[in-house]
C-alpha cells in the first residue's frame, strides 16, 4: 500500500499503528450454514454468537477467535470491511474495542463512530455516475433474465449495487458466466458468495475506502483478509493479505504476491487469519 499522508507528524510522536482491514462473512464470522465449511471430520469448536436477527442467532466466531479479536483491537486499528449494508453491519457485535472506522456496502459507506461520512459517500456516488452503467439497467437485466424457479429474493443494497438470493443447486453455471460477461462490458463485476449473486460497480471498492482510512489515521502499513472476488482489490492494496482455503478466491485458485493462501477452511480459517494478523502486528 502506498504510504498515506498522516494527518499530523511531530518529532518524537509514537509510530502509527498498523491498519487491519478484514472482510467479515466467511472470513472472520460464520453463519450456521457456513460452519460446515470446516469439514465433517473437524472437532466441533466452542462458539460465540456475534449476530442476532429477528430473535435468532445468525453468525458466530469461535471462543478462541473472540479472544484474538479482542487482542487485535488493542494493538492495531481494526477496520471491519464488508459488502453488507449499514443496517446489516450494525447487527454484528464483535468482541473487543469498538472500531472507530468501518467500511460497508463494499466501500460505498465509510462509517466513523458508527455514522456514515457524507463527504465520502458523495465522492463514491459521483464516481459511479461517471464510470459505469446505471444501477437500474443492471437490476432490470438481471431480473429479466433470471428464472423464478431458482431466484428467492431480489435486493438493491444502499442504492449502490444489486444482489439475488438463489437456490445454488438449481442455478445454471452458464447463466452466471453470461451475466459476468454482460456486466463487465458495463463496468460492473459479478460475484457468487454462498446463496447470493452480487452485481457491483467496478469503481465501488473496499480498497479505496481502506486507503482513505489509512490517510486519516496515518497508518503506514495495512493488513487484509477476505474470501471473495470482491475482496481481491483489498488484498492487493494491502502490504500483506490472507485468504482462507474456502470461498470464491480459493475455488478460482487465485493468488497474488504478498497474499498467503491458507489451507484452513471455515471457522478454523478465521482463527488462523487472526493469529496471522497479531503475529504481523507484533
Amino acid at each position: 500500500m502506498p504510504n498515506p499522508t498522516p494527518n499530523s507528524e511531530s518529532a518524537g510522536a509514537p509510530a502509527p499503528r498498523v491498519l487491519v482491514a478484514s472482510d467479515l462473512d466467511r472470513t472472520l464470522i460464520y453463519s450456521a450454514n457456513a460452519l460446515a465449511l470446516t469439514g465433517p471430520d473437524a472437532e466441533a469448536p466452542r462458539l460465540l454468537c456475534v449476530e442476532v436477527y429477528e430473535s435468532r442467532p445468525l453468525s458466530y466466531v469461535t471462543e478462541t477467535a473472540a479472544g484474538l479479536l479482542a487482542e487485535l483491537g488493542e494493538v492495531a486499528d481494526f477496520v471491519p470491511t464488508t459488502t453488507r449494508t449499514r443496517e446489516q453491519y450494525h447487527r454484528i457485535r464483535l468482541p473487543g474495542p469498538a472500531s472507530k472506522y468501518a467500511i460497508c456496502a463494499n466501500g460505498g459507506h465509510l462509517l466513523v463512530d458508527g455514522v456514515s461520512d457524507p463527504a465520502w459517500h458523495a465522492r463514491v456516488t459521483e464516481r459511479l455516475a461517471r464510470e459505469c452503467a446505471p444501477l437500474d439497467e443492471v437490476r432490470a437485466h438481471m431480473a429479466a433474465n433470471a428464472d423464478p424457479a431458482w431466484v428467492r429474493k431480489q435486493r438493491v443494497a444502499e442504492d449502490l449495487f444489486v444482489y439475488f438470493v438463489v437456490e445454488r443447486d438449481l442455478l445454471p453455471e452458464e447463466w452466471v458466466k453470461e451475466l459476468a460477461v454482460w456486466a463487465d462490458g458495463r463496468g460492473w463485476t459479478v460475484s457468487v458468495q454462498g446463496r447470493k449473486i452480487y452485481a457491483v460497480p467496478k469503481p465501488l471498492t473496499k480498497s479505496a475506502a481502506m486507503r482513505e482510512v489509512a490517510r486519516r489515521t496515518g497508518a503506514t502499513r495495512a493488513l487484509a483478509a477476505g474470501d471473495s472476488l470482491l475482496d481481491a482489490d483489498l488484498l492487493l492494496a494491502a502490504d500483506r493479505g490472507w485468504r482462507p482455503g474456502h470461498g470464491e478466491l480459493a475455488e478460482a485458485g487465485w493468488t497474488a504476491p504478498g497474499v498467503t493462501s491458507l489451507p484452513e477452511r471455515g471457522v478454523t480459517a478465521g482463527e488462523r487469519i487472526l493469529r496471522e494478523f497479531l503475529s504481523e502486528v507484533r
